[in-house]
């Protein structure tokens, strides 16, 4: 049976004693029913695991001792920021949790013309938090070690217009190559991804003043979260660890 991964903020080391945050520690001892001497990984996101035994267990409050720590080679060698534009319901929910556990590393959602979601103040940073939330999990699940970052949502043109040294990626239904016809001088790469209704004209003429290659994922016309995924996939099929 596979050890549960539990995400842990703060310092972990060897022989350390450390009491679970609240929300690790009810998850493990309401959720999991697990007690004294059973073993847990632990991560922080400093990219390592923390093999870890139970000392004591409650439904609220659990310590346990870190017994060895583990480089984690989980993370692909293609460093992809996605920009995605804010979807409804439970669709950017979904497209942050699978993205995640493609590899993504980090994520800024973004506001855009015909972006269906309306958010601000305090709503917006309760939802920043969901969404952290689900990436913590998805690293959980997935054995990753580095905990991407969910950034402030900002619009689309502060986003396009950030100084970056990654190559910049825009899928567009008349770009004239798809992934496989990219070529990489860097291994960073930002990701735009539009809403359900796409860019607008001027949004798209926006994106090349600010250096972004149009490509192309196939003839078929796909969901926004189809979209991000798909193109994911592609990209680290071809520069990252898939395959």
């Amino acid at each position: 049976m596979r050890i549960p991964r539990i995400y842990q903020t703060g310092e972990l080391a060897t022989d350390k004693l450390v009491m679970l945050d609240s929300e690790a520690a009810g998850h493990v001892g309401r959720v999991l029913r697990m007690g004294s001497g059973e073993q847990l990984e632990l991560f922080n996101g400093d990219g390592c695991n923390y093999l870890s035994e139970i000392i004591e267990a409650s439904k609220k409050h659990v310590q346990v001792k870190v017994l060895a720590k583990a480089i984690n080679d989980a993370e692909s060698p293609l460093n992809l920021h996605l920009g995605q534009v804010i979807s409804r319901g439970d669709r950017m929910d979904f497209t942050l949790q699978k993205s995640v556990e493609l590899g993504v590393n980090t994520i800024t959602p973004l506001f855009s013309e015909r972006c269906g979601v309306k958010l601000s103040g305090e709503r917006l940073e309760k939802k920043i938090q969901q969404w952290q939330k689900i990436v913590i999990s998805a690293c959980e699940q997935s054995g990753r070690s580095v905990v991407p970052q969910v950034r402030e949502a900002m619009s689309l043109e502060q986003w396009c217009s950030e100084q970056s040294e990654a190559i910049k990626l825009n899928l567009h239904p008349r770009a004239s190559h798809g992934i496989n016809g990219l070529a990489l001088n860097t291994a960073r790469v930002r990701l735009l991804i539009g809403p359900e209704g796409g860019l607008s004209e001027a949004e798209i003429a926006m994106t090349e003043t600010h250096a972004f290659t149009d490509v192309l994922l196939g003839p078929r016309v796909l969901r926004t979260e189809t979209a991000a995924l798909t193109a994911i996939s592609a990209l680290q099929l071809k520069f990252g660890d898939l395959g």
